[in-house]
């Protein structure tokens, strides 16, 4: 199947897609503000630079896209229609470096939390109430 988009609509679609200060992640800033913490943004220095670092509670905090990071089982992750196996090679690279960071900062004591997009879309009282409670329990 080949795009519906030409080149030049594609290449426009494409870059208005945030990488930093998505919906989701200016929500969990502000909660993390509101009640206190104080972190870092994407990180350099740590593997993966995970989009949230709070180093008094040496705890990193990601927050995917269900698309980007393939979140199994989520009505946001639709593998599309064109040029699905490109597609499928870029998700799964990225899975697999999401893993990889991962086990390095789990090696490096460093807490990890992983938030998803549809977790603050739905129930995102609850998901920021229980980040909250999982951080304070680190102390």
């Amino acid at each position: 199947m080949t795009d519906t988009h030409d080149k030049e609509t594609r290449s426009y679609n494409m870059s208005r897609i945030k990488s930093r200060n998505t919906k989701p992640e200016l929500i969990i800033r502000k909660f993390l503000h509101a009640n206190g913490f104080r972190y870092r943004l994407n990180a350099k220095n740590l593997p993966g630079k995970p989009d949230i670092v709070l180093p008094k509670y040496k705890t990193v905090i990601f927050i995917n896209g269900c698309f980007w990071h393939g979140h199994e089982n989520c009505k946001y992750f639709v593998v599309p229609k064109t040029r699905t196996e490109w597609w499928l090679e870029k998700i799964n690279r990225t899975k697999l470096r999401d893993k990889n960071a991962i086990k390095l900062l789990i090696q490096l004591d460093w807490q990890v939390i992983t938030i998803w997009e549809c977790e603050i879309k739905h129930n995102c009282e609850h998901k920021l109430n229980k980040i909250f409670d999982l951080i304070k329990s680190i102390v």
